[in-house]
């Protein structure tokens, strides 16, 4: 047969008539795609461009572009002719890499994977926004700036937290800066500080109801986040901050001070006293208070009045203004017991007294199994070193107690063999789920005691188990969602919480784990796995790899369709009893691929969720063009993805194809529906006031204006809601740039609003209707459906009332 000259296309890949080697097969069911993590299949390397790893963090990697924008932007290279271009490049390398998703697709498919991304058209900031607006708070070591993929678990770690939220743009933003900056150093290790640039986060932004800037709030788990409405001095934020430190400081005297000691010592707490006498310095009153915030659970902070208790302070053998940490059972007769500070400093003071807390408590081969065999733990993994983190830790205890949730440590270094038997190669965290010692999760996350304490609560409610050769789910009986991973991946990383989320939602019907590529290179290397994440479905003899959004909600979908799949996928016999030989009824898209193309990956979530929005109205197929080669070559396919439409009511061989830019669900459900004969009418200002007001119908109405993005957006769903809504209400449109008095005597307001008015037996309805708070077309249904449901009831109610 005579070859197919390579086809162009614009946005996909051309057809390949050679067979792809069956190394690239996973199992012989899954194909798992070419471009390796260490080389991207692209004229760039967006990685080389800006100077970064690929371990880099969202943080680094804006920091990154911050230093080549300030010296690449045009601005500064007005005499070079390549500067734009040059710029435009690094540009577009950062808008990939900070966002998760796109840096999934472009690490495992290139450039070729995100072509069907917007681009940006070509525009960036100028130079003085880039030196002085972009990532404000970055270079901050006191500031935590969170993302949508972290702030979730920050703020509910348990911790306090005050988060600035704002805008690059905003000039309020940029006045408080400078305070937020000095604020966070006053309150480090009392409360947490954090910034959330709504630039780039806007939709996480908008769901905690952000709508000015800056906005501060307050937040700690079991509390509503609270609104600073102050104004915006140092004190003022202090003020208010230090009122959600819920610790006390005591003050200690002749009728308490014994029984409260005791008290504590009971209870395994110590107590760090300042001894405030008519020389030297005392701590003052602030510093007491933060440093009781600081220690919270782990030391009572207390102070004594030498002027007032001498005898007192006499026989703590005080002459002077000092301060001392005293363990649980010290006493100043054990010589060294007390621990007598110099230090004014609020963190050299606290960091003296993590130093002398005792420490977790030791595992070993020894007592391993019977300590975890039915309680939940959090396990510290270290190789001999202590660091301050390790001094951190000693935190978890008190901050897990609440979760019962013991936590202990082994050291690798004299128990090798035991963490050999985990394949804990280097210093981590892992918890222990209290079903023995072989159902654990190790995290991955910030080494910041936020991120641990979210990781453990998280980890001991959800059905998430690290894998390893002996547990691997190789035998087939139960389906297992396996995500694949390397811990240096940050799109690895931001998937792992959505898979814990997930798993609690499908506990039962699937289980969940993780395999550490870095670890287990061979096992990996088997199911020939290139990318990182590649997250796979093993279900009995079936294998599918998940391609979507990193988040529960997406992963519960993909799973949805492999139970009741939307997409039917074809081969030619089917094909041609489907599609060439259809009812003339019916309308077919249908997304003809080949398993190695990117940007057909790319597609495949989108066809997916394009197929449940259209669900009743166009039924939805895919060829793989790789299996069935003659027959794609057959039906004259050029390039993939190809997607065509073959609608209903027409000659069998009339068919559309796909040529928009986008391929996300919406932009192909635009289209789809498109093609589809209307279900909804245009409404005039009589038929409105006969028909809808006037008429014995229920009647939904979409209120709009031809000019409104919104309302654009909104038609193909209020459409699909009308073909739902068919036979029970009748769906309108109204122009309100037309018909602008009919909009008006109805009171609408904004565009696009849904009103419904439902025929209750009375000759005249209100012109206003029942406003729909929605623009999902399920939803809008479920209302409706409920309204009706709701005024039938009465009118049996009226009805029996009458007899």
């Amino acid at each position: 047969m005579e070859s197919l000259p390579p086809a162009k296309s614009r946005h996909g890949c051309q057809v390949q008539n050679q067979q792809m080697p069956w190394s690239r097969m996973l199992l012989g069911s899954l194909i798992v795609f070419s471009c390796l993590v260490a080389s991207v299949s692209s004229d760039e390397d967006y990685y080389k461009l800006l100077k970064v790893s690929r371990e880099a963090t969202t943080r680094e990697i804006r920091q990154a572009f911050k230093k080549l924008a300030l010296i690449m932007h045009p601005d500064k290279n007005p005499h070079d002719e390549t500067a734009h271009d040059k710029f435009l490049k690094v540009t577009r390398a950062y808008e990939v890499l900070k966002d998760d998703d796109l840096r999934k697709k472009y690490d495992k498919y290139g450039e070729k994977g995100l072509q069907d991304e917007q681009q940006g058209g070509g525009r960036y900031e100028s130079w003085n926004y880039y030196r002085n607006e972009f990532g404000i708070y970055d270079d901050d070591l006191e500031i935590v700036t969170l993302d949508r993929g972290d702030f979730d678990a920050a703020v509910n770690s348990g911790e306090l937290w005050f988060v600035n939220f704002y805008f690059p743009r905003c000039h309020h933003c940029h006045e408080l800066a400078p305070t937020w900056r000095e604020f966070a150093k006053e309150m480090d290790g009392v409360i947490r500080i954090g910034a959330v640039n709504c630039g780039d986060n806007n939709r996480l932004c908008r769901s905690k109801g952000i709508n000015s800037y800056p906005s501060l709030y307050i937040y700690k788990a079991g509390m509503n986040p609270e609104k600073y409405f102050g104004d915006r001095a140092k004190e003022s934020l202090t003020k208010f901050g230090m009122q959600f430190v819920k610790s006390r400081v005591t003050e200690l005297w002749q009728g308490n001070v014994f029984t409260e000691i005791e008290a504590a010592f009971s209870s395994g707490v110590g107590w760090l006293i300042t001894f405030c006498a008519d020389s030297g310095d005392c701590l003052e009153s602030q510093t007491r208070q933060k440093l009781a915030g600081m220690l919270v659970s782990l030391v009572n902070v207390g102070w004594m009045d030498c002027s007032t208790q001498a005898e007192l302070c006499d026989s703590f053998e005080v002459t002077t203004s000092t301060t001392a940490f005293f363990p649980p059972g010290s006493s100043l007769k054990n010589k060294g017991s007390v621990l007598f500070l110099q230090s004014l400093d609020t963190r050299e003071i606290y960091g003296e007294v993590m130093q002398h807390l005792p420490d977790l408590e030791a595992l070993t081969k020894e007592t391993f199994q019977s300590k975890l065999a039915h309680h939940r733990w959090l396990v510290s993994f270290s190789f001999g070193q202590k660091t301050m983190a390790s001094h951190e830790y000693k935190k978890l205890k008190a901050l897990l107690k609440a979760a019962h949730i013991q936590v202990g440590k082994v050291d690798c270094l004299t128990d090798s063999e035991l963490c050999v038997s985990f394949y804990i190669q280097k210093p981590c965290i892992a918890v222990f789920k209290g079903l023995g010692i072989h159902d654990f999760e190790i995290h991955h996350g910030k080494d910041v005691l936020y991120n641990i304490i979210a990781f453990a609560k998280e980890s001991v409610s959800a059905h998430v188990t690290t894998l390893r050769p002996e547990n691997f789910p190789s035998d087939g009986k139960e389906p297992w969602l396996v995500d694949f991973f390397a811990p240096w991946c940050p799109p690895c990383r931001a998937l792992l919480p959505e898979l814990r989320k997930a798993s609690i939602q499908l506990f039962g019907q699937m289980k969940f784990g993780t395999l550490d590529c870095t670890v287990h290179e061979r096992l990996c290397s088997v199911y020939n796995i290139h990318a990182y994440p590649t997250t796979v479905i093993f279900n009995k003899s079936s294998i599918h790899e998940y391609e979507g959004h990193h988040s529960a909600d997406g992963i519960l979908e993909f799973i949805q369709d492999l139970v009741d799949p939307t997409v039917v996928t074809m081969d030619p016999d089917s094909f041609a009893e489907l599609v060439k030989r259809r009812k003339h009824s019916e309308t077919w898209m249908v997304d003809f691929y080949a398993p190695w193309c990117g940007p057909c990956q790319a597609l495949l979530p989108e066809w997916r969720r394009m197929a449940r929005a259209v669900t009743g109205m166009i039924k939805v197929g895919t060829v793989d063009c790789q299996k069935h080669h003659s027959f794609c070559q057959g039906e004259s396919v050029r390039a993939y993805p190809e997607i065509r439409l073959y609608p209903q009511n027409a000659n069998r061989r009339d068919l559309y194809h796909y040529n928009g830019w986008h391929r996300d669900a919406h932009s192909l459900k635009v289209w789809a529906v498109g093609t589809l004969p209307r279900a909804s009418v245009d409404l005039t200002p009589d038929d409105f006031r006969n028909k809808v007001i006037g008429g014995k119908d229920h009647w939904v109405v979409d209120f709009y204006a031809p000019w409104c993005g919104p309302c654009q957006h909104f038609a193909p769903e209020f459409e699909v809601l009308a073909r739902m809504v068919k036979g029970s209400v009748r769906a309108g449109k109204v122009d309100c740039q037309a018909h602008y008095q009919t909009c008006q005597s109805a009171g609408i307001t904004a565009y696009p609003s849904v009103r419904f008015y439902p025929h209750l037996g009375t000759k005249k309805r209100d012109q206003g209707g029942e406003h729909v708070n929605s623009r999902d077309a399920n939803n809008i249904a479920d209302v409706l459906h409920q309204r009706l449901q709701q005024a039938t009831k009465k009118k049996v109610i009226n009805f029996r009332k009458r007899l």
